[in-house]
């Protein structure tokens, strides 16, 4: 859709919910940024870029515009290997922020970003990224518990578990799947207090929210079925797309019988494990 992540952005203020700003898209940061209203709430995805200083132009514009969030993307030292990409290939311009960099388009649009991403990226960078921004600082893409608790221990405020829409390393697990244990993880040096923690990947129905919010989740993230509502009908469909799954979530509260996000608990959800014939 021609409005692209502006839609997105004023689909958000319309819902009251958090959007999460990316590094790339198809618009540039300034405009992406420029679309937020009063009071709106945006985090900022970030890649991590092997010139430091273009990523922290980034930051700081990010930081200037009213994100409160910086949220580190650190499963995709390389981008997946996404073979309809390849095929497709990618012509377009880099955006604005990323234009120094000389891209190589001809394997696609996954390989010319993965061209740019700094696969040194580690724990010892926290410190950097503490001392260049007061936003909160997010790490996205934790997958195991053993990683919460390394990011507890760090300092983050929060962590999104997710496999990167199952886009990066086939067959490893979901974050609904993941979620548990992580949890457990923060529970064992006491720290789901002090880290939130978010989940995204195969959200498509308002029970999805509330499974991710008994297994102990603070919110979700919507991807794909927002896109799917720009792409038919620009802001309108990102709207209907986010009124339906919360239609959804307070239905499936109210026939749980949780009057309150408070009410939902671990023990309502169980997980049934099929074994293929």
């Amino acid at each position: 859709h021609a409005d692209g992540e502006l839609a997105l952005a004023r689909a958000a203020h319309s819902l009251g919910i958090i959007q999460m700003v990316p590094t790339l898209g198809s618009y540039s940061l300034d405009e992406m940024l420029a679309a937020r209203q009063p009071n709106q709430i945006q985090f900022l995805q970030l890649y991590v870029n092997r010139n430091r200083q273009l990523t922290l132009d980034i930051i700081r514009k990010a930081e200037k515009a009213g994100c409160k969030a910086l949220a580190i993307t650190v499963d995709a030292p390389q981008l997946g290997r996404r073979e309809k990409d390849m095929r497709n290939k990618f012509t377009a311009q880099a955006p604005s922020l990323q234009k120094k960099d000389n891209l190589n388009r001809a394997q696609g649009t996954a390989r010319a970003i993965s061209s740019f991403i700094d696969p040194s990226l580690s724990w010892k960078d926290l410190k950097w990224f503490r001392e260049n921004t007061k936003m909160k600082i997010i790490l996205k893409g934790v997958q195991v518990g053993q990683d919460a608790v390394l990011a507890a221990q760090h300092g983050v405020d929060g962590i999104i578990v997710s496999n990167h829409g199952g886009r990066q390393l086939d067959l490893c697990r979901t974050g609904i799947d993941i979620l548990p244990e992580v949890m457990s993880a923060l529970d064992s040096i006491n720290a789901r207090e002090r880290v939130e923690v978010f989940v995204d990947g195969g959200v498509r129905r308002g029970t999805d929210i509330f499974k991710a919010v008994a297994l102990g989740a603070k919110a979700v993230g919507i991807g794909r079925p927002a896109l799917w509502g720009l792409a038919a009908y620009g802001q309108e469909g990102v709207e209907r797309v986010l009124e339906l799954l919360r239609e959804e979530y307070r239905l499936a509260m109210m026939l749980m019988g949780t009057p309150t996000v408070a009410d939902i608990k671990r023990e309502m959800v169980t997980r049934h494990v099929c074994s293929k014939l």
